[in-house]
């Protein structure tokens, strides 16, 4: 293990200095390189951002980084506290408050971006996970802390985290007073389209830069859903 560092950036296209930071969360036997490139479909819509991908603690066996370890758990216990740490320096290094941090995951990254941005002590902008679930008796449905604006996009073919699983951590959470909505995509497996790499910054733009002041972390957008 090699704790989180600071992977591949775009830096704020404004020139000036960064107002918001989006951190984004690659999938498993992954890099950062392979999800930042996303980025560049929503940097000119905000320019003031800056986005930072990071990368896992976890070596795995093809030479990519993952978010558990190599006996193949699937608990996230440890990265998750490492990225709470993580995205505390980050904030502090460029001086801003939790409001203008966005999550942004894939797969493992998803649940991750879950795990922690709902756990926060203040709530961050907003979420977007990316073929991902939580498992129905998670610890984290007993520790929600902060309820950001969720997005969930989903593959209906995804194999890997079914879309039943997605659906179902979807209602677990708007229950709790989270306000999640959701992307169904038709026809796709576990991974990332153009549609829902789309979808995503329109939320994050929405969440970012236009979110009104009368928005409130409680708030729910059933009136929203896709799907």
């Amino acid at each position: 293990m090699t704790g989180i560092v600071e992977g591949p950036k775009i830096a704020a296209l404004s020139c000036g200095k960064a107002v918001y930071l989006v951190v984004l969360l690659h999938g498993p036997d992954s890099r950062g390189e392979a999800i930042i490139n996303h980025a560049l479909n929503w940097a000119p819509t905000m320019p003031k951002a800056e986005f930072l991908a990071v990368e896992a603690p976890f070596v795995s066996p093809s030479g990519g980084r993952r978010w558990s370890d190599a006996s193949g758990s699937r608990d996230l216990d440890v990265s998750a506290s490492l990225l709470d740490k993580f995205l505390d320096d980050m904030l502090a290094q460029r001086r801003l408050p939790e409001s203008h941090l966005a999550l942004v995951g894939f797969s493992d990254g998803a649940r991750l971006a879950l795990q922690v941005g709902l756990r926060r002590p203040k709530p961050i902008a907003a979420i977007v996970s990316f073929s991902g679930a939580i498992e129905e008796d998670d610890a984290l449905f007993q520790e929600i802390r902060v309820r950001p604006p969720v997005l969930m996009i989903h593959g209906e073919a995804d194999a890997t985290a079914p879309f039943a699983a997605m659906t179902a951590t979807k209602e677990r959470l708007k229950a709790l007073g989270v306000p999640v909505k959701s992307l169904r995509r038709p026809g796709l497996g576990h991974e990332m389209d153009d549609d829902g790499v789309i979808a995503a910054g329109d939320f994050l733009s929405a969440q970012l830069v236009h979110k009104s002041s009368a928005h409130t972390e409680d708030e729910h957008s059933d009136e929203h859903e896709h799907g």
